[in-house]
């Protein structure tokens, strides 16, 4: 048995706390006795938020923090949002848990896409979004986004729209706000959008045992093979970059993407199958189409953007 209580390490925001709150509320529904601490953590993505976090060094930025009060014994545990964990796990910890999966699409607050007129503006702090909104509409402009839930409804632009993830706003009862969720077919979603993951050190065999009486196999499988995507890729790959896994009769079918900042560069395919190297699959198959050119120059396509100019920028 693993000594009590459990010490959480998670960020402050609201979701954060939730999403650590529900990994509280489903330990006690296997034990009901679990203790539970939680460690609260500021990470350098929440402290900075006058800057992109994409130069801030992208993907990792809301976790490394976390990740090392439990490294250093501060916690046993940290609870993420699985999205913002870098594709490969940091040395010394295990992803202990996925448990079930949110609705991982993206909605628009503010406007639907058909209300948006010419040269309607779009907040967001997400070149995938980003990209993925130009493709479809070029006559769209953009304005970065940064804060958390609340701070971001606050700054939808006026007869614009702002996106974000459906997740966070059903984890906060704010589902009302959405204008229109965004179908997978026109808004990939990023990598692990709307899991939950847990991690612990690797050698704490008590702790991992426990967590994993909440992981969900069905969520862990499409999360892996998302992963598995994004770690071909390079895992800190600047250019707009998203996948969505889902499960079906024939096994897993995993939908990638990657893009050029702009949008005008859009490469997408899938790839279905019984393990989640298939995400590495799908990427290798986009690489060869074309993606490895575009990550080649994918540092110059984003310093010649307007991305630093006040458009979105966040990975």
């Amino acid at each position: 048995m693993r000594p009590a209580p459990l010490r959480l390490a998670t960020r402050g925001s609201a979701l954060a706390r939730w999403q650590a709150s529900e990994v509280t509320r489903l330990l006690r529904e296997v034990d009901p006795g679990v203790e539970v601490e939680l460690v609260v953590v500021a990470t350098t993505g929440d402290r900075r938020q006058d800057v992109p976090v994409w130069l801030m060094g992208g993907q990792g930025v809301f976790v490394k923090e976390v990740q090392a009060t439990v490294l250093d014994g501060r916690a046993d545990a940290a609870v993420h949002s699985a999205k913002d964990l870098p594709s490969r796990p940091a040395p010394g910890l295990v992803l202990a848990a996925i448990p079930p999966r949110a609705d991982p699409r993206d909605v628009l607050v503010g406007s639907t896409l058909a209300g948006l007129g010419p040269g309607g503006r779009v907040a967001t702090g997400s070149v995938r979004r980003r990209a993925q909104l130009a493709w479809l509409r070029p006559d769209l402009t953009f304005t970065g986004l940064r804060g958390n839930i609340a701070t971001r409804l606050d700054r939808v632009p006026a007869r614009g729209a702002a996106v974000v993830a459906m997740a966070a706003l059903e984890r906060l009862g704010l589902a009302a706000r959405a204008s229109e969720v965004l179908d997978v077919s026109v808004m990939l979603p990023q990598v692990a959008q709307g899991a939950i993951g847990v991690e612990c050190r690797a050698g704490d065999e008590a702790t991992i045992e426990l967590l994993a009486s909440i992981d969900d196999p069905a969520s862990r499988a499409c999360v892996e093979t998302e992963r598995s995507f994004l770690a071909r890729l390079g895992g800190g790959c600047d250019l707009p970059v998203g996948a969505y896994a889902t499960i079906g009769p024939d096994g897993t079918t995993v939908e990638g993407l990657l893009a050029s900042p702009d949008g005008r560069v859009m490469l997408r395919g899938a790839r279905t199958g019984a393990s989640p190297s298939i995400g590495a699959a799908l990427a290798e198959t986009l690489l060869e189409a074309g993606g490895s050119d575009l990550m080649a120059v994918g540092s110059d396509l984003m310093a010649g953007s307007d991305l630093m100019a006040g458009g979105s920028a966040t990975a």
